[in-house]
């Protein structure tokens, strides 16, 4: 998965050597946003292991970048580990601070979209952190609908955080699952 966009921007798959760019993104919203629950950063090796293990299954991890600096990144994972939500995954997507309000996340999000449906997903779920409105807008601009609030589920900066639940159809479900008896054992 690569593509250049406007301005330059390329879609790629995440690699190993992002791990600290992607890190370094991250940290900033854990520190000063509430769309993340995390209360502390995890560091750059924890990256490398996510983005190994969500490749590893055949799901996307995806990042945009110019001229060599990372300015966002997004995966997708299976929703939850039971086998029934084989199906179902969760967006994660996080764009550089000084980046946010350029496109970036809808050009990424897409993609995102794209390279879930081409890994077998057939829904999308965004779990967004104290309901941020930029987050819900971005969603929503791409086929997202309303599926359901949380209220008081998240403690951070010393207040209570609701979360909002969003879902898309990335393709009609079949009545039957073909590899059904390969999830169910």
């Amino acid at each position: 998965m690569a593509g250049a966009t406007e301005g330059g921007l390329t879609i790629r798959s995440a690699r190993l050597e992002d791990s600290a760019q992607i890190a370094m993104i991250y940290a900033h919203h854990v520190r000063h946003g509430t769309a993340t629950f995390d209360t502390e950063p995890p560091p750059a090796d924890h990256w490398g292991g996510k983005i190994e293990s969500v490749q590893a299954h055949g799901w996307p991890f995806l990042v945009a970048e110019a001229e060599g600096a990372l300015f966002a990144f997004a995966y997708a994972a299976q929703f939850r580990d039971r086998p029934a939500f084989c199906h179902c995954c969760e967006d994660s997507i996080y764009v550089r601070i000084d980046r946010l309000g350029h496109g970036i996340g809808t050009a990424l999000l897409a993609a995102l979209i794209e390279a879930a449906r081409a890994s077998g997903f057939t829904q999308m779920l965004a779990i967004i952190g104290d309901a941020e409105p930029a987050s819900v807008a971005l969603h929503a601009r791409l086929g997202f609908r309303h599926a359901g609030r949380m209220d008081n589920v998240g403690y951070k900066f010393g207040r209570w955080l609701d979360i909002v639940c969003m879902q898309r159809t990335l393709v009609a479900p079949d009545k039957e699952d073909p590899h059904e008896s390969d999830h169910l054992a």
